[in-house]
């Protein structure tokens, strides 16, 4: 294939996508998820994150040069989501990334191998900080940009179809999400087991580990504010990132301060951990990470139920990711309307292994109803979707079923 034919592939994906992202039902979305962010009631707002894409036959990409797959695959994406009729927003731009100034043996200098992953499968990777004196080997994260290496990334996309979408660079740091929450680093360079034993065996110098982290994360943070390196296209919150107090998301390339925008943090990794030494090791030192923010969500599938109170320690925290492991009664009863319940179902319970309404609207009734007797503001999401057994049609039916659901309960 040649780039003609790449270029003119995008091109109509772009076209399609442009036409979607301007439909009105993008607005009543966003003043949906603005309103519900702010803690108003105004309904269960439903938020497919995963779907099995990969192994849908919408997901084959058809450019030949691999530069346009991660536009391409963004545009297909999104085309494909459309008939679910969840509450997810289109916004009418893509991002174009950077090229940020890493290590590149990993975000923190040290290359972490993995044994046995592909196709899909599971694997183990191999913990580069093995003993106590390998903390020198870490690397000290600074924030840069290769002007020139993005200069050329973005003059190929603006080429190809600047004129019919608008395009957002997005100069944040690369220290963000699971780069950025110290939790998911932190078990590839010393090992789920071996951070456990660490609290135990050697907690002066795992902190010594933690505070490297906090410190070097929240210096590439600083230093991208002070270079402007913040857009309002830089919201994160696991969600539709909008709220009354926060500028909405926009491509506009402004620079903002942290105090202007969502941020998001989890510790999946210290799920096991119980909430006095997991307070001591790990949201400690994620605390400061946060509080520049206008805005933060918690919590990704970790099983959160007995740190609830701990987590209010958070002075903006405004989201709770209750997990499929979580009990939800009991959050609900801690949570309240104190902020925002991200309620998240089994994958395997709702779409992934065969398909029993019943079961899933019993669940969900049960579920809700411990919510909505507890007077919290909840949305649901469905994420970490491995399969629907190449039938997406599930996720349509999946989403009314929530609907119907709620509206049992809400009205």
């Amino acid at each position: 294939m040649s780039p003609t034919d790449d270029v003119a592939i995008l091109r109509q994906l772009a076209s399609r996508y442009a036409e979607l992202a301007a439909d009105s039902i993008q607005d009543q979305r966003r003043d949906l998820w603005r309103r519900h962010n702010s803690l108003q009631r105004v309904g269960v707002p439903i938020y497919v994150r995963a779907f099995a894409w990969e192994e849908l036959p919408e997901s084959r990409l058809q450019c030949a040069n691999p530069f346009w797959h991660p536009y391409e695959s963004v545009m297909r994406q999104a085309l494909f989501r459309a008939q679910f009729a969840d509450d997810y927003i289109i916004e009418p731009w893509l991002e174009v990334r950077a090229a940020v100034v890493v290590p590149p043996e990993g975000v923190w200098g040290l290359p972490v191998h993995w044994h046995g992953r592909g196709g899909g499968g599971a694997g183990v990777w191999d913990p580069p900080l093995k003993d106590e004196a390998d903390l020198a080997r870490l690397h000290h994260p600074t924030h840069g940009v290769d002007e020139e290496a993005t200069a050329q990334r973005l003059g190929r996309v603006q080429d190809a179809i600047g004129d019919l979408l608008p395009l957002v660079v997005d100069r944040a740091p690369a220290y963000r999400m699971w780069d950025g929450d110290i939790s998911t680093q932190l078990a590839y360079l010393r090992g789920l087991e071996q951070v456990m034993w660490d609290m135990i065996d050697r907690p002066a110098w795992l902190q010594q580990l933690l505070a490297h982290m906090r410190d070097g994360i929240l210096r590439t943070h600083q230093q991208a504010e002070q270079t402007g390196h913040w857009t309002q296209a830089n919201h994160q919150n696991q969600a539709m990132p909008y709220a009354l107090e926060l500028p909405d998301p926009a491509d506009d390339g402004r620079p903002v301060t942290r105090k202007q925008l969502w941020t998001y943090c989890a510790s999946q990794e210290l799920t096991g951990v119980g909430p006095r030494l997991w307070n001591e090791f790990m949201l400690q030192y994620q605390i400061p990470l946060m509080t520049p923010f206008g805005l933060s969500a918690y919590g990704c599938c970790e099983d959160l139920t007995h740190k609830i109170g701990l987590l209010r320690q958070i002075p903006n925290l405004r989201r709770i990711g209750v997990a499929p492991a979580a009990d939800v009664p009991r959050c609900a009863d801690q949570i309240g309307d104190a902020y925002v319940v991200s309620y998240r179902p089994s994958p395997a319970d709702m779409v992934a292994y065969g398909w029993d309404e019943d079961r899933v609207r019993g669940i969900l009734r049960e579920d809700l109803t411990a919510c909505q007797r507890n007077g919290c503001i909840v949305d649901v999401t469905l994420k970490d979707v491995e399969t629907v057994q190449g039938d997406p049609e599930r996720i349509v039916r999946w989403v009314r079923i929530v609907r119907e659901v709620a509206d049992e309960l809400w009205g």
